[in-house]
């Protein structure tokens, strides 16, 4: 049997008279990679605000890794890691600084901590970096320190809100490839949310959200076939239009 870190149960979510979320349900399994593909204003942040706990579904319910999202939220966001779409760094800390901050907050020892943020620092080749203050480095080095930072308290399910807003071509297809690279090491679930279909093509599966409602879940492949058509960005808009 599949196990499901992640499953979200006929979620909805208004503001007002919009319904940014219309019951959306699915679920994701030990070591899958799934992207969340919608155009703007698809419901893709509101989504990732109720998984996170900044906000609350009007209905519906969250399971992340078997403990609930309502009932039981503390257990649930400690089998999270998130990167989001705005960079949350501190500019006037160091490396070191915003990594010991976020371990204190998931209550990781010191002797824990040295031991996990060399680990993480060498996967994202910024161990030489851990002195140097945030501001100093550029975007995807900020990129490579969050996502480092998401994996201290080694979470089963890694969060990514349109990551790649603002870096150059390189920086995007290295995060890319290092993410793919986590999921496959590490057996985590990656939901990764973009409006960048190149970015969803080497995904596991590919989660179609458009109007507040999921309208496709299935294979990049099966998604490109079943349109007819040569590529998924072809596919999706077909979806989406």
């Amino acid at each position: 049997m599949e196990n499901k870190i992640l499953n979200i149960q006929s979620l909805s979510k208004s503001y007002g008279s919009i319904k940014a979320l219309n019951e959306v349900s699915f679920s994701l399994a030990e070591g899958e990679y799934a992207s969340l593909l919608g155009p703007n204003g698809a419901g893709k942040t509101t989504l990732f605000q109720i998984l996170t706990g900044l906000f609350a579904s009007e209905k519906g319910n969250v399971l992340i890794n078997n403990f609930d999202m309502r009932s039981n939220a503390i257990d649930a966001l400690a089998h999270i890691g998130v990167v989001f779409q705005q960079i949350t760094l501190d500019m006037d800390l160091t490396v070191i600084e915003n990594l010991k901050f976020h371990s204190n907050l998931h209550g990781i020892n010191d002797k824990e901590f040295k031991k996990r943020v060399i680990e993480e620092l060498e996967q994202v080749n910024l161990s030489d970096r851990i002195n140097d203050k945030v501001r100093s480095l550029s975007g995807g080095q900020k990129r490579r320190i969050e996502l480092a930072r998401s994996l201290l308290h080694k979470p089963k399910l890694l969060l990514l809100d349109e990551p790649t807003v603002g870096l150059d071509p390189q920086s995007r297809r290295d995060l890319l490839d290092y993410v793919i690279k986590l999921k496959e090491e590490r057996k985590m679930v990656v939901l990764w949310a973009t409006h960048l279909v190149d970015e969803a093509e080497k995904s596991d599966t590919v989660i179609v959200l458009n109007k507040g409602k999921i309208i496709k879940k299935d294979t990049p492949q099966n998604i490109t076939k079943e349109y007819n058509k040569d590529t998924l960005h072809d596919a999706f808009v077909s979806l989406t239009s």
